[in-house]
C-alpha cells in the first residue's frame, strides 16, 4: 500500500498539471478590438485610420510559453474619418476591398519572457500577398474580467510593414512605404 500511495499521488498531481498546461482558447471580443494604421504623408505628419470590424482567436499554452494567434479584419471597415479619403483607400489604389475584402494576420509562434508574451511572429495576408510580420507586444494581460467574471487576455501589439510589398505602391515616396499596423485587442475565454 505505501509504494501505490506515492504512484496515486504522482497522478493525481500530473493530471493536475496537465489540465494546467493545456491550451486554451479565447475568442477576440470585437466590441473590444481594434486594428489601426499609421503612415507617414509628405513628411508632415503620421496620418491614421482604424478598422472596425476585428475577429479571431488566441490559443494559448502559459506553461509552455507558447501560443496561436488569429486575426481577420473587414478592409472594407476601414475609417480614416474623412469619407472622400476612406472611397479612395478601400479602392483599387490601396486595398482594393471588392477584389480583397479581407485581411489575415496568422502566427504559430508567440514568444513568451518571463511569463508574458513579447512577440508574435506570423504572416500577414493582404491584397493576395502573404508576407512575414512580427509584432512586438506592448502590452498583456490576462485576468477575470471585472464586469463579466471570465478569465480575458488583453494585448496590444505593433508591427511595421512596406505597403508595396503588397502592392501598394501608389503616391510613394510621398505617402511613406513603411506602415505601422497595431492592434488593441480583448479575448474572453472561449466557452
Amino acid at each position: 500500500m505505501t509504494i501505490l500511495k506515492p504512484t496515486l499521488a504522482a497522478f493525481f498531481m500530473s493530471a493536475a498539471f496537465g489540465a494546467i498546461a493545456a491550451p486554451v482558447t479565447y475568442t477576440i471580443d470585437p466590441t473590444h478590438t481594434t486594428a489601426s494604421y499609421s503612415v507617414n504623408h509628405l513628411g508632415l505628419s503620421l496620418q491614421q485610420g482604424t478598422f472596425s470590424e476585428v475577429s479571431g482567436r488566441l490559443i494559448v499554452d502559459e506553461a509552455a510559453g507558447t501560443g496561436k494567434v488569429e486575426v481577420v479584419v473587414p478592409t472594407a471597415t476601414l475609417n480614416s474619418h474623412f469619407a472622400k479619403r476612406d472611397e479612395h483607400l478601400k479602392g483599387a489604389d490601396f486595398f482594393d476591398v471588392a477584389r480583397y475584402p479581407e485581411m489575415r494576420y496568422i502566427a504559430d509562434k508567440v514568444v513568451f519572457r518571463q511569463g508574458k508574451p513579447e512577440r508574435v511572429e506570423g504572416q500577414l495576408m493582404l491584397k493576395g500577398v502573404t508576407r512575414p510580420l512580427t509584432l512586438a507586444v506592448t502590452r498583456a494581460a490576462r485576468l477575470a474580467n471585472p464586469m463579466s467574471g471570465v478569465e480575458t487576455w488583453g494585448v496590444n501589439a505593433e508591427g511595421r510593414l512596406k505597403r508595396s510589398e503588397f502592392g501598394m505602391s501608389k503616391y510613394l515616396p510621398g505617402v511613406g512605404d513603411e506602415v505601422t499596423l497595431a492592434i488593441a485587442l480583448e479575448a474572453p475565454k472561449a466557452q
